[in-house]
């Protein structure tokens, strides 16, 4: 049994690092500093341990070989999930130039909401070490920021801080979900304000926001049951705080064109910043290796994820290479999913060609004719993945030796037999 102390951990995407980990053979519990978002998913039994083909165990040349097979003069695949590490993600897409496949992260139709502003008009964005250090007034739009991050506040907000005197006194505005525990009240007692709306009237009340924050009249005295007085007391705290800043789910933003929202946000963070205060972005990312596929991507190819290289080069759109409108449509003629992360993150149901290069323990609904159990980066080896702010790769430890080959590994010999075959 070992004991292995300063862990980070590649599932909550805000760089927890301070983990304690016991390993006891393949098992791996959470002594210290866990989570719920980080303890399950490193608990996660291993369950298998050995390849499989049309649900018969075989070895991992074997599974290979087959993958290869069924990926040969296909015309147009699709490899979806992209749930892995940097460089998993960097045999990913070597498999998709090599065979001619779009690349979709699972969660692209969600972070879509934000690269559609960043490639339209721009951000101002921050980073987590500028929250922790400058950060007075902190204003959450849409998203339950203590269930997406648990201890995103003690790590973060209830901390000292480089340019404040005093960290408890900081401000936290809730708009939209109201928190659902106590950790975004501060160690002095102070609760966070709390201002609550259903997620589809968000447009309408962060409109209204942005319009106080310039000092535009407002005829109306309430917007969905929230009184503008409500609203324009959050505008002058933005404007009063030394550096504010305003966090956001864009997954959270299910709704059309919820990229107005983000945009609407963005545009108002730069109102800010051209009066006498300083304002910055902060999106909620970096679960399930969404941001570390797109940086991939982006240096790589020049786009984020959802690149198809079907043409012998990549072509970025953010609505046509959707993996399940592919599948559903008939498009696609083969589907990879690539998932080092979550078991319970499954491919689509489809009668095509599949090939599942996933995390030990995966149960699925069909059983894919090719199933390669992979080890999770930072447990059962060692790995760089992307934290939310973007700026950060960080730097995944081994924890076990389970015998499971890494993403990487899988997908270069795939991309090698193909090559060869």
């Amino acid at each position: 049994m070992t004991e292995i102390t300063e862990v980070p951990s590649p599932f909550c995407g805000i760089g927890t690092d301070d983990l304690s980990i016991q390993i006891d053979g393949n098992t791996v519990k959470v002594i210290a500093n866990g989570c719920a978002v980080n303890t399950p998913l490193f608990e996660q039994p291993i369950t298998d341990t050995s390849p499989r083909v049309n649900g018969k165990e075989v070895n991992l040349e074997t599974a290979v070989a087959k993958a290869a097979e069924l990926l040969k003069d296909t015309k147009l695949p699709v490899i979806g999930g992209c749930s892995t590490d940097v460089n998993g993600m960097r045999g990913l897409l070597a498999l998709a130039d090599r065979v001619g496949a779009v690349v979709d992260q699972m969660n692209f139709s969600r972070s879509r909401n934000n690269y559609l502003v960043l490639q339209d008009s721009g951000w101002m964005n921050t980073t987590l070490a500028e929250v922790k250090n400058r950060c007075d007034v902190l204003l959450i739009v849409g998203k339950d920021l203590e269930s997406f991050a648990p201890r995103f506040f003690e790590r973060y907000l209830w901390t000292d801080a480089m340019f404040l005197d005093d960290s408890s006194q900081r401000q936290v505005i809730y708009l939209g979900q109201a928190p659902s525990g106590n950790a975004s009240t501060s160690p002095n007692g102070n609760k966070a304000k709390v201002l609550e709306c259903a997620t589809a009237d968000l447009p309408e009340v962060i409109a209204v926001l942005r319009a106080l924050v310039k000092k535009h009249p407002i005829r109306a005295e309430s917007v969905v049951g929230i009184a503008v007085s409500e609203l324009q007391t959050i505008a002058d705290q933005l404007k009063a705080a030394k550096y504010g800043v305003v966090t956001w789910s864009a997954g959270q933003l299910d709704y059309r064109q919820a990229d107005l929202t983000v945009q609407t946000l963005s545009e108002m963070i730069k109102d800010l910043n051209d009066m006498n205060t300083r304002c910055s972005g902060l999106p909620l990312t970096g679960k399930e290796g969404d941001l570390t596929a797109s940086q991939v991507c982006g240096w790589t190819t020049g786009y984020p994820a959802r690149t198809s290289f079907s043409r012998g080069y990549p072509e970025y759109d953010p609505f046509l290479n959707d993996t399940r409108e592919l599948v559903k449509n008939g498009e696609a003629d083969a589907l990879v999913w690539v998932q080092a992360y979550n078991t319970a993150s499954i491919p689509p149901m489809t009668d095509l060609p599949t090939i599942v290069v996933g995390r030990s323990g995966m149960v699925f609904e069909k059983e894919p004719d090719v199933f390669i159990p992979v080890g999770t980066p930072g447990i059962d080896h060692a790995g760089h993945t992307y934290r939310m702010d973007s700026v950060v790769a960080i730097r995944l430890k081994k924890l076990r030796d389970s015998g499971l080959p890494s993403t990487a590994d899988v997908l270069n010999a795939i991309e090698t037999q193909c090559r060869l075959g």
